[in-house]
């Protein structure tokens, strides 16, 4: 191990497990700061004995952050909200949660963050989750100039939650919505590839006060991601084209669902506003090759989880 301490905000969900296993993976020692560690335990055996520890911390408290900041040689934010739910808010989680993290590790000292923001962050956005997207990366800037910020399009792996929604909700359903016609393109990165890129933008000093794209090596339409989800599980659904104005009514509707507890939205209007605009890494932007990172392919790696949606699972010859 190297002896240093890379203190991980939000470490326990999708990506967070990933840089987490990486970051071990490469000798650092892990403190993950989550709201509750309990449910973070399957991250120690990731390392080696006492490698990785958990640290109870909630981003909108801010002596709990100061607290698990103590002794940090660099800094991860992965802190994000896709919907907002009872006390999970976008702007004091992802706005302000982000300007906490970095304005308290600004005071203890630490020069080397990463914060992972999105592609579409813009602090004038019409979505609540663009604008705090843009508001939480202007606040860490300011704090730490030197910060990298990492910007990734859609990002799915064996536990995303892109291509397994989509995937479950066409185990049930006859048909998938095509929110604005299925137009909208996207440019999806693996999970282990953005891990790999904040890995190394920890440690490579050109990275410092950069901003960072990171997407595929291949851009899709929505409707092509569906028909490739649709021919790696077997399943044949009608791809139904929903208007926006519609799919609007939609987003309401499941927002109200989602006041139910434990009930996650299956749409939300914040997310067709998102839809509105393509999610592709912008021309002249810096991207995972300039952090030495080369792009795997969704071809090759979505048939290793989407088998469990095959009628015979593993033993099912390939889809149709």
């Amino acid at each position: 191990m190297t002896g240093k301490l890379a203190v991980v905000f939000g470490g326990s969900g999708f990506v967070g497990r990933n840089v987490v296993r990486e970051l071990a993976r490469r000798g650092w020692r892990v403190r993950v700061a989550v709201r509750r560690p309990h449910h973070a335990q399957f991250l120690r055996p990731m390392g080696a004995v006492g490698q990785i520890q958990l640290k109870q911390c909630n981003v909108r408290h801010a002596p709990s952050v100061a607290d698990a900041l103590t002794d940090a040689d660099a800094v991860v934010n992965l802190v994000g909200i896709l919907y907002q739910s009872g006390a999970q808010r976008f702007d004091t989680v992802q706005a302000g949660g982000a300007a906490t993290v970095a304005r308290l590790a600004a005071k203890a000292g630490v020069k080397t963050f990463v914060h992972m923001s999105a592609i579409g962050a813009d602090a004038e956005s019409e979505s609540q989750y663009a604008r705090t997207k843009g508001e939480a990366e202007r606040a860490v800037s300011e704090a730490i100039p030197s910060a990298t910020i990492i910007r990734p399009s859609i990002v799915f792996g064996q536990e995303d939650e892109f291509f397994n929604k989509f995937a479950g909700m066409a185990s049930v359903a006859p048909a998938l919505p095509l929110i604005g016609g299925g137009k909208t393109k996207f440019q999806p990165v693996y999970v282990d590839d953005v891990a790999d890129a904040i890995c190394e933008a920890l440690v490579r000093p050109e990275a410092a006060g950069k901003v960072y794209e990171i997407g595929g090596p291949r851009i899709y339409t929505f409707r092509e991601l569906m028909e490739l989800m649709l021919a790696e599980t077997g399943l044949r659904r009608l791809l139904l084209p929903v208007p926006f104005p519609i799919a609007s009514l939609m987003g309401l509707g499941g927002e109200i669902a989602g006041w139910a507890p434990f009930v996650e939205p299956p749409l939300t209007r914040d997310q067709v506003k998102l839809l509105k605009h393509d999610n592709v890494v912008g021309e002249g932007a810096l991207t995972l090759a300039d952090l030495g990172v080369a792009a795997q392919t969704v071809e090759s790696i979505l048939p290793s989880y989407m088998v469990r949606y095959r009628r015979y699972g593993q033993f099912a010859e390939h889809a149709a």
